[in-house]
């Protein structure tokens, strides 16, 4: 693997891999915390709407997606906060919608090129230096809000009653971890792919709870393992020329399986 470092899209597979890893650690802390990951997997399918989207339009396709998932994420927002008994029709529905949008527009698309494939199941090889820095700036920007607002989204996502008699803005804050999560998931499209992404966010939270005892904690764990399970699978794939969003996802379920074996012991 030493020898591959030369390489520069290696070297920007693994700076992506770490970038994307925070982030996952981070708000996939929040997902796991607040019982959302059904929500954060609708994100996930949805924008595919805007990968389609983009690829009609002739625009970037991180762009076409985020710009889907956050509002996504703003309507399940809002739907949800309004009837909590429906949520799993309502992210079914959101879900098949946003999926059936991206596969119309990319049949009416004449001629593209795009290896759709890549986005279902991950390249983190193929990881542009535009991809870079847009993954920079979504880590720049979680970590500000997360530092910012600490306090607000750790009493909400805990206990939203005593948010709510503290004042806190329950809706502000639910939705701003949805945008979140909406905009992790597509900073994760490149590396693991739309299919595998929830992956990608639980399961280093789920080894994380096993050693913390707060939220900042669990974070931090959660974003460790998830750089350890990336550089891991990213080592594999290029050994034995598999695809690298499955050997992500396969050494963070190996990883959890012993650690749980362990833990009983």
């Amino acid at each position: 693997m030493i020898e591959a470092l030369q390489y520069d899209f290696i070297q920007n597979a693994i700076l992506a891999g770490i970038l994307v890893s925070l982030a996952a650690g981070i708000i996939g802390s929040l997902v796991v915390v607040n019982r959302i990951t059904f929500l954060a997997g609708g994100i996930a399918h949805s924008a595919y709407g805007g990968i389609g989207l983009a690829v009609y339009l002739g625009l970037p396709i991180l762009f076409g997606a985020t710009v889907f998932a956050v509002i996504t994420a703003i309507i399940i927002a809002i739907i949800t906060l309004q009837n909590r008994n429906r949520i799993d029709s309502i992210i079914g529905i959101m879900w098949a919608l946003g999926m059936a949008i991206g596969i119309i527009l990319i049949d009416l698309t004449p001629g593209y090129n795009v290896d759709l494939m890549s986005y279902l199941f991950g390249s983190i090889i193929a990881v542009s230096q535009e991809d870079i820095i847009y993954l920079t700036i979504l880590d720049i920007f979680i970590i500000s809000c997360i530092s910012l607002f600490y306090k607000q989204i750790l009493a909400v996502s805990y206990d939203s009653e005593f948010a709510s008699l503290r004042g806190i803005s329950i809706k502000f804050f639910y939705t701003l971890i949805l945008i979140l999560a909406g905009l992790t998931v597509v900073a994760a499209i490149k590396v693991v792919g739309l299919i595998l992404v929830i992956a990608l966010l639980t399961i280093p939270t789920f080894i994380a709870e096993q050693f913390a005892n707060k939220l900042s904690s669990m974070m931090m764990i959660s974003s460790f393992f998830a750089i350890l399970f990336t550089l891991g699978g990213l080592s594999l794939s290029y050994f034995y020329d598999i695809s690298s969003g499955a050997s992500i996802i396969m050494v963070g379920v190996l990883t959890l399986i012993i650690i749980k074996l362990i833990g009983k012991k």
